[in-house]
């Protein structure tokens, strides 16, 4: 080897170990995070992390299916260090596949046993809830049964459980329910019910007065748009309903996974989760001050965990019986 080449061999050599070492860098550096949050919570909750810590946060937010599809299509190549979903049923199921990091945050202290495990712990909880217009001129329905009635015929709308995993809750709890079952939605099927898309379709036409109400709707996107002036009602069903937590968890194949600790902690924390509480979720931890009705206020139905076999039997029922393409 002549004198030239040692040295180009040298400097390809040197290139590289500062390429390897600003990429371990910037790993270090930064944490992606998948979320099926709102997204102004995912933003703020970036934003004020890295001001405290100087770790970037690479956020990707949209519906659950949407999340667990690009998480799927990754596998052979994983990008998202923490993902927030919003199903319990996705935590229980990545943990048994192996695909979790155990983590247990000191600020978990305050969050209820019920809504925290080895590998996963709540961001905050949701209600689903009815909501409905006033100006619809139907009567004001009390329970599930009530948007069944010939009144509500053409006149309702219903999140899709394949792209909202808190409407996927509550159809899994329902159709498993002694009152309710698979006949509940096929009387709503046969009474003229839309399934538009994920939360924020089944509600506007709500919202617009082309729909009178919204079963399943996430209750504090509707408490949120009713604080804002809308002119509607959140209802929450006499005999139950599922109170949906969202769990955050910490993914195997996390690039960072000190950073990724450090947001959970920073989720959990005070400031995390009153940034939570000014959603109008249900924050994780006991003492913070909800900004609407609270742990007790609601009724709550037991849902029964899925797996994921069982999870793909139930979507695919619904959309059988609902007509979905």
């Amino acid at each position: 080897m002549n004198l030239t080449t040692t040295r180009m061999l040298r400097r390809t050599l040197l290139a590289f170990g500062l390429t390897a070492v600003a990429t371990t860098t910037l790993a270090q550096n930064s944490i992606t995070v998948y979320t099926a949050g709102p997204a102004g919570l995912a933003k703020s909750l970036a934003q004020d992390f890295e001001a405290s810590s100087g770790i970037k946060v690479n956020v990707f937010q949209a519906t659950t299916g949407q999340v667990m599809a690009r998480l799927e299509a990754e596998r052979a190549n994983p990008q998202a260090d923490v993902l927030i979903s919003a199903s319990w049923d996705t935590a229980v199921d990545l943990k048994k596949r192996g695909d979790l990091l155990p983590y247990n945050s000191p600020n978990a202290v305050k969050v209820p046993s019920n809504l925290k495990d080895s590998h996963y712990v709540a961001q905050g909880a949701a209600a689903l809830a009815i909501v409905w217009n006033p100006a619809s001129g139907k009567t004001q329905p009390k329970d599930w049964k009530d948007l069944a009635s010939s009144q509500y015929a053409n006149a309702l709308t219903m999140p899709d459980p394949s792209s909202s995993g808190s409407a996927f809750g509550l159809v899994s709890t329902l159709i498993a329910t002694q009152d309710y079952g698979w006949t509940y939605f096929e009387t709503l099927k046969a009474n003229g019910i839309v399934v538009p898309g994920a939360n924020a379709q089944a509600l506007n036409p709500v919202m617009q007065g082309a729909k009178a109400a919204v079963m399943g709707a996430v209750d504090y996107i509707a408490l949120e748009a009713k604080a804002k002036g809308e002119k509607i009602e959140v209802i929450y069903p006499t005999s139950g309903t599922v109170l949906e937590a969202r769990p955050a968890m910490i993914l195997k194949t996390a690039r960072n996974v000190d950073g990724a600790q450090k947001f959970i902690d920073f989720m959990l924390s005070t400031q995390g989760q009153n940034l939570v509480a000014k959603t109008r979720m249900l924050p994780a931890r006991t003492d913070i001050q909800a900004l609407r009705p609270g742990w007790s206020d609601i009724k709550v139905l037991s849902v029964k965990e899925l797996n994921e076999q069982e999870r793909s039997a139930t979507l695919a029922k619904f959309k059988t019986t609902m007509g979905l393409k």
